[in-house]
């Protein structure tokens, strides 16, 4: 009996050690936590009066499931904190790639920010670019109807119209700052709430 008890606390252990070895990218400090943590939670499920029950450990891993995907989680739960305190589009980006790989909001989430960084940059350069190419930059009007942003590089559209003309630098400086600031809040609006109404992972 004491042999199955050994081998059951070793399960626990070889678990915890794999965990432990995919959290990387988080500080020593946060992964001992993480880990105490669920040493806890693993032992609150698997204890009766104190002692271990051999037969309540697999169910007990199973329900938290892999350690790829556990650390994954919590990984992206580090790196989310991380963004909000950070602001940097750098980071968010970085988090909601890792968000996205398991979840479908996550990946919702990116989408947006990756549409709603690149316009933003793009009239940003746009409107950075219109002194240097007065007559090829800015926002035109092609015969088909179709709008284009161009940065004036390549030919002018041949029966195209420059909409705004000068009006884009200061179009573009406010709007494309306007939607990084937007897109970002945003990205952290959704990352909050994510958090915020997930339950702990050691909860499970």
């Amino acid at each position: 009996m004491a042999t199955e008890r050994e081998q059951a606390q070793k399960k626990i252990e070889d678990y915890l050690r794999s965990l432990r070895s995919r959290l990387r990218g988080m500080s020593s400090e946060t992964s001992r936590e993480i880990i105490e943590e669920l040493r806890s939670h693993i032992a609150d499920k698997v204890t009766i009066d104190g002692e271990l029950v051999a037969q309540k450990v697999d169910a007990t891993l199973a329900a938290l499931g892999s350690t790829t995907e556990l650390a994954s989680q919590y990984t992206t739960d580090d790196l989310l904190l991380r963004a909000e305190a950070s602001r940097s589009p750098l980071r968010i980006m970085d988090s909601l790639f890792r968000w996205a790989s398991f979840s479908g909001i996550g990946f919702l989430v990116l989408m947006g920010s990756v549409f709603g960084y690149f316009v933003g940059f793009a009239l940003i350069v746009c409107a950075a670019l219109k002194p240097f190419h007065p007559y090829a930059a800015g926002l035109w009007r092609l015969p088909d109807g179709e709008f284009s942003l161009r940065m004036g590089f390549g030919m002018v559209p041949p029966a195209g119209r420059d909409v705004l003309g000068w009006w884009i630098v200061p179009v573009g400086l406010v709007a494309g700052c306007g939607l990084l600031t937007f897109t970002t809040r945003f990205a952290l609006w959704c990352a909050r709430e994510y958090l915020t109404s997930r339950p702990p992972r050691r909860q499970s």
